[in-house]
């Protein structure tokens, strides 16, 4: 047998049920972070994961060279969403990374299947899905985009939107979601959705999860996984609290064990008040049963999208803090999950719900502020139209600036 290690970076402690991953085998680390794989897998190659930390690979060492040491480092994703436009753009992303090197930000969510089916890049499997062909790529190189982004040390988040799905259900109508008259259901934006009760409707979501895996995202995340807020309408099963949360579990399952070779984090958008209500919000999402298929869970703890508040703060956009140190608080308490597995999204758009207030220093930092006190893994940024300021961030350091003479190897005269 090959005996391996994966240990904290820092501490040098062993990681208790940490992810070990070769090829098609995933295994967990025993309460001192220790594994074991067979002898014949010596010599290929390895990852490590835990909620938490970023992943790490490495190669498996005979059983004659002692253990493989995993070292993972503690990691808190402090990130800024980008769409496809916004990654395509070299003004906005140049903006973002001008941004990301003046601030402690370290992490992108880039749209890799986008609300309107945009994808940024050329995508091998996108045609083959069954999806009509690519008319618009603002990614030329895909890969080297990945490159250099990682070599600035930024963390990668794929954005894979799932059943909101507009140009598969041009292809496919007999996978959409229908109204109560048995028409096309179209959303407040005008787009279809695929029922998620019909299994057939999950693999185009998971192969481009797995197209974002095999480019170099260090994490897949799944959004609108669930089921339309819209009441009465048709899926292919009927409408029960039953049906809804086990069909998103089933997907999240497929889509787990799809990814899991790739050791890539996976997590998912999930509504605000899922961290409230014990249902499923009537969308599928369950809190516990989400919790067991996803390494993180990203509630949109937007104040604007309370519309009804929480306990004790109905005018939710005038308490930001509340909303999101209370709505993670709930969850983590319900959940019995620490803070490291939730990695709320923040508001960094102006208010449309309640007084169109502009969320500036004050709203951003509060938000922020909350999601530090309950010690979740990081925070994310979300703007649509991906503008974003220093508003509410911590800038770092720069080195002081010389007082007095400039210092000079020539000596001066006396």
């Amino acid at each position: 047998m090959l005996r391996g290690m994966v240990i904290d970076a820092d501490t040098k402690q062993g990681i208790p049920l940490a992810y070990v991953v070769s090829g098609d085998l995933t295994v967990r680390t025993d309460h001192d972070g220790r594994f074991t794989l067979p002898a014949s897998m010596a010599g290929q190659a390895v990852g490590a994961r835990m909620p938490g930390y970023r992943q790490q690979q490495g190669k498996l060492q005979a059983a004659t060279s002692g253990p493989t040491v995993l070292p993972l480092r503690k990691f808190d994703a402090r990130g800024l969403y980008l769409s496809a436009w916004g990654i395509g753009s070299s003004k906005l992303r140049g903006d973002a990374l001008e941004l990301m090197a003046q601030t402690k930000l370290n992490t992108l969510v880039i749209d890799i299947k986008g609300d309107a089916g945009i994808v940024p890049y050329r995508s091998e499997v996108w045609e083959k899905l069954g999806y009509p062909k690519q008319t618009v790529v603002t990614v030329r190189d895909m890969p080297a985009l990945i490159k250099d982004l990682h070599d600035r040390g930024i963390y990668l988040i794929a954005r894979v939107v799932t059943f909101k799905d507009d140009k598969m259900v041009q292809v496919k109508p007999q996978w959409a979601v229908r109204t109560s008259t048995g028409a096309i259901f179209k959303d407040r934006e005008g787009l279809s959705w695929l029922d998620a009760s019909i299994p057939d409707t999950w693999e185009p979501a998971v192969a481009m999860g797995e197209e974002a895996a095999k480019l170099g995202f260090d994490e897949v995340q799944f959004d609108y996984v669930r089921f339309p807020d819209t009441p009465g309408l048709q899926f292919s099963k009927p409408n029960t609290w039953e049906m809804r949360p086990f069909m998103i579990s089933a997907f999240l399952d497929k889509a787990r064990n799809r990814l899991a070779r790739y050791n890539v984090y996976v997590s998912a958008d999930i509504f605000g008040y899922v961290c409230w209500n014990t249902n499923d919000t009537l969308i599928g999402q369950q809190l516990e049963m989400l919790a067991d298929r996803l390494d993180y869970l990203s509630p949109m703890l937007y104040p604007s999208g309370f519309t009804w508040g929480i306990p004790g703060h109905t005018m939710a956009v005038g308490s930001s803090y509340e909303i999101v140190h209370h709505s993670l608080q709930a969850a983590i308490d319900r959940s019995g999950l620490g803070g490291v597995r939730f990695r709320p999204w923040l508001q960094a758009f102006k208010d449309y719900a309640f007084d169109r207030r502009v969320f500036g220093d004050k709203e951003i930092r509060a938000q922020i502020q909350a999601s530090e006190d309950v010690h979740t893994h990081g925070w994310l940024l979300w703007n649509a139209g991906n503008h974003y300021s220093t508003a509410g961030l911590d800038l770092k350091k720069q080195p002081a600036a010389p007082t007095g003479r400039p210092l000079s190897t020539v000596a001066s005269a006396p």
